[in-house]
């Protein structure tokens, strides 16, 4: 247009970001301050950590966190799955005891029902197994059925399988009703549509939670330490309780919980990626790339 000035932007500069560099140089003296008191400060006592690290107690206990992790997980996808259906069933009574328990799971404290099922005894001297208000065929002294083992897999899956619910069942809600329509009108049964169109699409929704939740029941098994199981922490509890070599144990327990997390991590950001297939937001980031800084790069736009 006439009576605008040329613009030459041959020689123009990059924005410079001074504060970039300030924040970066903070952050670069903190971390040699951090990197100064792990090497000088000798009461870490880092020849007691590498001592117990790979000891064979330690591995016992590593070995019950994860058993733990598993059959908790495990217990609460089966409920979460049922607790989803419940919340979206036309039935009123079925949505509202879901909902129940959904409400009462979520609303309180892990540690809080971990010991009230190894107290349980206290309500229930004896557990049975009957026909309700009629006669009974099995009974047992509740001491002996619910175990620490036991108690623990019921706190940890119990809570588990609400949050499990609403995270399947915001997934599955993140699905098009039209998609469910469309295959109706082209014959398809409601176990096909569910299994071929509507899972495939909800799982890119439930798969980083879950995954999330995964990491979270792994660092929440440290809890049943209070019921006398012998995971990760009560393990290593149990040794600086003897050796009164406190710090350098847990960080023995840090460094397998960080272990083990990095590992669940990587096996999630493979999981996202394939279900993150065909999708029209970026893949997600892979820990490699989360590890090195690298940025995401924004999605390539095509004409």
């Amino acid at each position: 247009m006439s009576g605008l000035p040329d613009v030459d932007v041959a020689g123009a500069s990059r924005t410079r970001h001074p504060l970039r560099w300030v924040a970066s140089i903070i952050l670069l003296v903190l971390a040699a301050q951090l990197v100064s008191l792990l090497v000088t400060n000798p009461n870490f006592q880092w020849d007691v950590v590498f001592k117990y690290v790979n000891a064979q107690v330690i591995g016992q206990g590593v070995f019950t966190t994860l058993l733990l992790t598993v059959i908790a997980m495990f217990v609460g996808v089966v409920l979460g799955v049922l607790l989803a259906i419940g919340r979206l069933s036309e039935n009123p009574v079925a949505r509202a005891a879901c909902g129940l328990y959904v409400w009462f799971f979520r609303g309180t404290p892990v540690l809080v029902q971990l010991v009230l099922w190894y107290n349980l005894s206290y309500l229930l001297p004896k557990v049975s197994l009957g026909v309700p208000f009629g006669p009974e065929f099995i009974s047992a002294d509740t001491n002996l059925v619910i175990t620490p083992l036991l108690a623990a897999v019921l706190g940890l899956g119990l809570n588990e399988g609400a949050y499990m619910a609403e995270i399947i069942r915001g997934g599955l809600m993140s699905v098009d009703p039209g998609q469910t329509e469309a295959a109706s009108a082209l014959g398809m049964s409601n176990a096909r549509t569910f299994r071929r169109i509507v899972l495939p699409q909800a799982m890119r929704f439930i798969i980083p939670p879950t995954g999330s939740q995964v990491i979270s029941m792994l660092k929440a098994t440290s809890l049943v330490s209070v019921i006398a199981l012998a995971d990760l922490l009560y393990t290593v509890q149990s040794i600086y309780n003897r050796t009164f070599q406190t710090i350098p144990l847990l960080i023995v327990a840090c460094v397998w919980y960080l272990v083990i997390t990095s590992i669940l991590y990587v096996g999630q950001s493979f999981i996202e990626r394939h279900y993150a297939r065909g999708a029209t937001r970026h893949a997600p980031q892979s820990f490699w790339a989360f590890l090195t800084f690298r940025r995401r790069r924004p999605p390539e736009v095509t004409s």
